[in-house]
């Protein structure tokens, strides 16, 4: 494209230099680029994009697009309130505008967005669309499966994979919306049909300081994006039972679409069973009753088979492929995910990080136990201190058991994380094991610290005897951990198997 036709996409923008030169991609790191491309100059938290002009440059960058202009000759600059913003528009315009000719359907919240971007995904698989999926766990389209590096990828990532959807026929694209990529623009340019609303817990607060700013960025999605989406039809699905619901009603600019299970909204649960193999549910729905069961556990999981409804009702999807979406959807990688081989020892691999996640997941494993709850967690370096000592107090008193480990400890040593976690255990009610208890060996409630996470899974599995469950807490889909600055393979599910085997080794001796 020229450049002076990918500008005006631009509301705010000084030029510098020729805009009429040929624009033949797009790059926000150095190493991407190649002759003729465009070159955005990022301003991130640990680096500035302009160190990395001269290596663009020498690479053949023809454009920069910039924050301040820069004391460089040859390049046209291209100067904006706001590099991210900017790139996010550009990108859109690059690739023609993708999410035009999608249904674009956005997931926030702090938990339940990949449940139910998996639960939507099979619902509209069943309707007959031809579904994309970009969340937490991968991202995957046209019959391809693609690691995801972060929950939303940057913009022009983003728009990138839009538009080789949209020539691929895809139809409808699911897309998890982080705060993250909600506060630094990635989303912008892209037109949203509906965006869905979760829940909101403590999280990311190393990141947005305070629930306020955390709030802030998730209602953009039902601010500024359904704003600026120039979709006929656009839809807010917003769980009625958050706290923080009808300040986010009261500010979207769409349609909105209630769903809740304590309050009667456009969707509610007439009734619901609980059960170790799965839910039954009563749906009322604007389009009448829905009946059908999913093997899916836990209460926290009928909101987020509300939510895909709530998504599926506002699409008019049909009420067959819904329920069938719904019997469809068995496993969510990472999402009390069961460990086959126990012989009698329930293990579940869960991404629960949170407080309010861990309490709910614990809560779930209690109503469907025989025996005692053992709960292995740990708690991120680098990330937001002050949920460590509530991360220690849900888990000891939701458990038999706790073991508190190492997570990500990144940077920080843990041991020094472990230590604040332990501030939120009660020493009154629960008793510090200093080594691993054997499976017959301990009856008290209590809690032990492995910092070494491989050797706590290990311990807490063999702490258990028939009939009890062991969950592993923190990493869910996760196949590394984060030690210092280096990323190495680290997977629960495969150390939770191998520590089965073990024991299975053992008892066949």
């Amino acid at each position: 494209m020229l450049l002076k036709d990918l500008l005006s996409f631009l509301p705010q923008r000084e030029i510098r230099g020729d805009a009429g030169v040929e624009v033949k991609g797009l790059a926000y790191h150095s190493a991407a680029v190649q002759e003729g491309f465009l070159f955005a100059a990022i301003r991130g938290m640990r680096d500035d994009g302009s160190k990395y002009v001269e290596d663009a440059l020498t690479r053949g960058a023809r454009v920069l697009l910039l924050d301040r202009p820069l004391e460089v000759r040859g390049p046209v600059q291209v100067v904006v309130p706001d590099v991210r913003e900017a790139l996010a528009r550009l990108a859109s315009a690059f690739y023609g505008n993708p999410s035009s000719s999608l249904t674009l359907i956005g997931i926030t919240g702090t938990n339940g967005k990949t449940t139910t971007s998996y639960l939507l995904e099979s619902i509209l698989e069943e309707d007959g669309k031809k579904v994309g999926v970009m969340g937490t766990v991968n991202y995957r389209f046209l019959a391809k499966v693609f690691p995801a590096p972060t929950t939303t990828p940057e913009s022009l990532d983003l728009q990138r994979n839009l538009q080789t959807m949209r020539e691929g026929g895809v139809t409808h694209a699911l897309l998890e919306v982080s705060s993250h990529a909600l506060d630094l623009q990635r989303v912008r340019g892209c037109d949203f049909d509906v965006a869905l609303f979760t829940n909101l817990t403590r999280d990311h607060l190393d990141y947005h300081r305070s629930m306020d700013e955390y709030f802030r960025a998730k209602q953009l999605l039902f601010t500024q994006c359904l704003q600026e989406s120039k979709k006929e039809k656009r839809f807010a699905v917003v769980n009625a039972d958050d706290p923080k619901s009808e300040e986010l009603i009261r500010m979207t600019c769409g349609t909105v679409f209630r769903y809740g299970l304590e309050r009667k909204g456009d969707l509610w649960a007439r009734s619901y069973e609980e059960g170790p193999e799965g839910l039954k549910f009563h749906f009322i729905t604007p389009r009448g009753s829905l009946e059908g069961e999913s093997p899916l556990i836990g209460r926290h999981n009928l909101y987020n088979l509300l939510a895909a409804v709530g998504a599926a009702e506002v699409l008019k999807v049909s009420h067959r492929a819904v329920l069938a979406g719904i019997a469809g959807t068995a496993r969510i990688p990472g999402r009390l995910e069961r460990i086959p081989g126990g012989d009698g020892v329930h293990v579940f691999v869960d991404y629960a990080h949170t407080p309010d996640a861990l309490e709910r997941a614990l809560e779930t494993l209690q109503k469907t136990r025989g025996g005692r709850l053992i709960v292995v967690f740990g708690c991120g370096g680098d990330r937001d201190r002050g949920k460590r000592p509530e991360m220690g107090k849900v888990a000891s008193a939701g458990s038999d058991l706790a073991v508190i480990t190492s997570d990500n400890p990144r940077t920080e040593e843990p041991l020094g994380i472990v230590e604040e976690i332990e501030k939120g255990v009660d020493p009154q009610r629960r008793k510090k094991y200093e080594s691993p208890p054997l499976s017959n060996a301990w009856e008290e409630p209590g809690y032990l610290v492995i910092p070494d996470r491989r050797e706590a899974i290990r311990a807490a599995i063999g702490a258990a005897r028939a009939g009890d469950i062991v969950l592993i807490a923190g990493k869910g889909h996760e196949d590394y951990q984060i030690l210092g600055m280096e990323k190495v393979h680290f997977d629960d599910r495969e150390e939770a198997g191998e520590a089965l085997a073990r024991i299975r080794g053992k008892a066949h001796r």
